[in-house]
This record gives C-alpha cells, structure tokens and sequence, in this order.
C-alpha cells in the first residue's frame, strides 16, 4: 500500500472523473498513472437494461414452448424491443465513432 496526499478540490475532481467512468479511485488513478484508455459511454446503461429484458422475454417465452403452454409465441413485440435497441446501440456508437 502507498499512501499519496492530494489537495482536497484535486481529490474531488478526482473522484468525480472515477465515478463517471464507473471505477473506483485506485482504478482510475491506476489507469490515468499507465496511460490506459478511460472510456466513458453514455446511455449504455439504457442499453443494457433494454437488452436483459428482452433476454428475459425469450427466456420466459422459451420455457412455455418447451413445457408446451404455447406452441407459436408472437414475436413481433421482441423484434420491435430489439430494433428499437440497436436504433439508441448505433446512436451511441455514431457519437463514439
């Protein structure tokens, strides 16, 4: 363990910049000190929620095929969650690019 002093605004901005990069203080401050890249993508955390309940979906409409409740589930509401997914996914990627 190092022990290293920091002004306390420094400290903060700090903790501000690790925070929205989802790392903790260490880790960032690990990263920045090796030059890795910090990456920081807005509205994934969207993305990602949308994407497990969609996951979700099929899963629960997987299991009532194969205990034969239903036999030829409407998917046109997954595809629309879905398409709608990767509309917001290329949004993020257009600004990351």
């Amino acid at each position: 363990m190092i022990a290293m002093r920091f002004r306390e605004s420094d400290y903060a901005a700090i903790k501000r910049k690790a925070e929205k990069a989802n790392m903790n203080f260490t880790e960032f401050i690990t990263a920045a000190a090796m030059n890795k890249p910090i990456t920081v993508i807005n509205g994934l955390e969207d993305v990602l929620k949308k994407q497990k309940a969609i996951g979700r979906n099929l899963n629960q409409l997987t299991m009532l095929c194969n205990m034969g409740k239903i036999v030829c589930p409407d998917l046109r509401e997954l595809k629309e969650q879905y398409a709608d997914m990767l509309t917001v996914l290329n949004e993020i990627i257009r600004r990351c690019g």
